[in-house]
């Protein structure tokens, strides 16, 4: 189902909506130094939409976690699902996540997803994080290959990880999960759980990788406990990446070739059942956050905004917030958070994934069975 609402929130409507329970989340709201902030619901319908790409000519390739990809016209309609995408294990938190488009897909129509794909190897069955490629055409996909698919094999449906990103020399890097049960094995670099791994848009591996004499050669950096976002810094090209906590200690890092990100010797959260899961918060070795929030806000999309349309907020950082129902920002001064802000929260609903649009507005995924596409704009 398509349709389009737009709605005019005002920065005074948006701080009564937003400051009664702002400063108990780490946020606030905004200071109204922009003008009106325009929400436009594009779509709606969607189930459980997960993930985002935009293609060059403005239209929008969107997932469902169910297991459908629609494409979203840039007049505002949407496909119905595409031909010829690959069967899911939607279990849980497991289904069709991220999307993303071939550096080059203005001569090669390729594109990339990450799913949560039955596998059976050597005696393990499960559901495993797998990328793959496929050329988009009109009605659907066709070549699909499966060029990726992580060793951590688990029978449940719980921390995939899945976000994608290219760097500039045209890297793939794929998020991962410790799967929930192995958290211990995301210190252990022969294996895919909690890691972010590297690989050429063929499936190979490349020969710079820190871990490539391994038995995963694929691994970049590890120490993850669910990576749920993951985008380039708009001015060093560098990989930074958003993952959950347990209770407590949701992160953004930068992430550093071959770093171990602490989970779970360290971390800032704590069991779920209130249990101790390590009384470290430091050691030698590992990699301090370079923003954590206790209590968690449940993060899910990392963008920095680099668009013209909302100029104040150049190089800020864009997050949705699953647990708190908002789109927040974190201002960045001098390389350093500085004060964070909510937004939509009146919409009360999940933010799943946010983008920056080609004309500088903003993009928002609402993770439900009715599930939407957002526009913010001026």
């Amino acid at each position: 189902m398509t349709t389009k609402t737009t709605l005019l929130l005002s920065a005074a409507a948006l701080t009564a909506a937003l400051n009664q329970n702002a400063v108990a989340h780490g946020g606030h709201h905004d200071d109204g130094s922009h003008s009106d902030i325009k929400v436009t619901i594009l779509a709606e319908g969607l189930e459980h939409p997960w993930g985002m790409a935009f293609l060059p000519n403005g239209d929008l390739l969107v997932t469902e976690r169910a297991g459908g990809i629609q494409r979203l016209s840039k007049d505002g309609k949407l496909s119905g699902r595409l031909a010829n995408v690959p069967e899911v294990v939607a279990q849980n938190q497991g289904g069709m996540l991220d999307i993303i488009i071939d550096p080059d897909f203005a001569t090669n129509n390729t594109i990339y997803f990450c799913y949560s794909r039955e596998t059976d190897v050597e005696g393990k069955s499960g559901s495993s994080s797998s990328v793959a490629k496929a050329t988009l055409t009109d009605n659907g996909l066709e070549n699909v290959n499966v060029i990726f698919s992580a060793d951590s094999i688990v029978d449940n449906g719980f921390h995939f990880g899945c976000r994608l990103v290219f760097d500039a020399d045209k890297h793939l890097y794929i998020t991962m999960g410790d799967r929930y049960k192995y958290m211990q094995e995301a210190q252990n670099t022969n294996n895919h759980y909690g890691k972010i791994v590297r690989i050429n848009r063929d499936g190979s591996v490349p020969k710079s990788n820190p871990f490539v004499d391994g038995d995963a050669p694929e691994v970049f950096s590890y120490g993850h406990r669910n990576v749920q976002g993951v985008t380039l810094h708009p001015e060093t090209g560098d990989v930074w990446a958003m993952e959950h906590g347990p209770k407590g200690g949701d992160e953004i890092n930068e992430i550093k070739a071959g770093a171990n990100y602490g989970w779970p010797v360290i971390t800032y959260g704590i069991d779920y059942s209130g249990e101790i899961i390590s009384d470290k918060t430091h050691m030698e070795g590992m990699e301090q956050p370079w923003l954590y929030w206790d209590p968690s806000i449940a993060p899910s999309g990392l963008t920095f905004y680099t668009g013209d349309m909302f100029k104040e907020w150049q190089g800020d950082i864009l997050v949705g917030s699953l647990k708190f129902t908002h789109l927040r920002r974190v201002s960045v001064e001098d390389g350093k958070p500085a004060e964070q802000f909510e937004y939509v929260r009146d919409m009360q609903a999940r933010i799943r994934d946010v983008e920056v649009a080609p004309d500088g507005s903003i993009y928002l995924l609402t993770d439900a069975t009715n599930g939407k596409v957002v526009k913010l704009s001026k």
